[in-house]
């Protein structure tokens, strides 16, 4: 059974504290590591939560704003000081290979390892990897400049054999694997046996939606219709709502109101401005929209 499991690195919006980290975090796949966003810190935060940092093969950026990126150059450099031996790819809006590069070209900082930069620029969703694990598309976001959230399903789990019903039709072990693929089967006499007649249904592919800063908007709700869990900015609460619209980012209840709309099973809010001393109020205006709304915090873990 494949387990999804999240580990928030940092969560709050634009500058670093002693007891706060920008954004970044770690979705764990069956034991496969997938790094989205990378504000400062985030390396340090993944050594003092025991991550072993070099299970890292893909990372996704947001959109180019120092919160969410500027501890991508300094984590890459640790790839080649640890002799890292496989390749990293990095995946983040079009400039990111600019700024990667630029910065190792003027620090003489050479990697020993294959660093590969895929550069996004579409407007519309678009599937940006697709391995036997997992699939993952862009969340076109509306931002001060362009900004994508990502969106992870996992591969259709094998369907269950029913082995008595296998065996009530004396079919061969060497078809199984055929089966559980949802393949039909025809026995010796030409009857043809249907695979539901053969299985239990697979559980549902579970999913996991990445939004970032993002402001307000009903167009991309239908692109996260449906998803098991919804991370999404929150920056701001209420009070602050014309703060919210002017710098393009979320209220707490807007991210309520898109949890709804969107029919997710779970909504986690995070991207908090440092400007407040609670966080417990976001969780209390967006329920007032959404009743299964979890708070985000740095080393706090979701699994599903």
């Amino acid at each position: 059974m494949t387990k999804f499991k999240l580990t928030i690195l940092g969560c709050y919006a634009a500058t670093p504290r002693t007891i706060s980290n920008p954004s970044a975090q770690l979705l764990d796949i069956n034991n496969q590591y997938y790094l989205i966003d990378c504000g400062e810190g985030t390396q340090v935060q993944l050594r003092k939560l025991k991550f072993k940092i070099n299970r890292i093969d893909h990372v996704f950026i947001s959109h180019l704003h120092g919160d969410h990126v500027f501890g991508l150059i300094g984590l890459i450099s640790t790839f080649s000081l640890l002799n890292r031996p496989n390749k990293l790819t990095v995946f983040g809006p079009k400039g990111i290979k600019l700024f990667i590069e630029t910065q190792l070209e003027l620090s003489q900082s050479h990697l020993n390892y294959p660093l590969e930069i895929i550069e996004l620029s579409a407007k519309s969703p678009e599937i940006i990897l697709d391995n036997a694990q997992v699939t993952v598309k862009t969340i076109p976001l509306k931002h001060r400049i362009y900004c994508n959230g990502f969106q992870f399903t996992e591969k259709i789990n094998l369907k269950k054999l029913n082995i008595e019903a296998i065996e009530k039709y004396g079919i061969e072990s060497c078809y199984y694997y055929k089966i559980k693929q949802g393949g039909d089967i025809t026995l010796e006499n030409g009857q043809l046996v249907k695979n539901d007649k053969l299985t239990f249904p697979s559980e549902p592919a579970k999913s996991y939606a990445y939004c970032s800063d993002n402001m307000y908007h009903e167009k991309f709700i239908s692109y996260i219709k449906g998803v098991d869990v919804l991370y999404h900015e929150s920056t701001f609460l209420e009070s602050e709502v014309a703060l919210a619209k002017k710098t393009m980012h979320t209220t707490a209840i807007q991210a309520g109101k898109i949890a709804k709309a969107a029919a997710v099973k779970k909504l986690i809010l995070g991207h908090y401005s440092t400007r407040y001393k609670s966080i417990e109020a976001f969780r209390e205006e967006a329920q007032t929209q959404f009743e299964a709304v979890d708070l985000a915090d740095d080393g706090k873990s979701f699994s599903w």
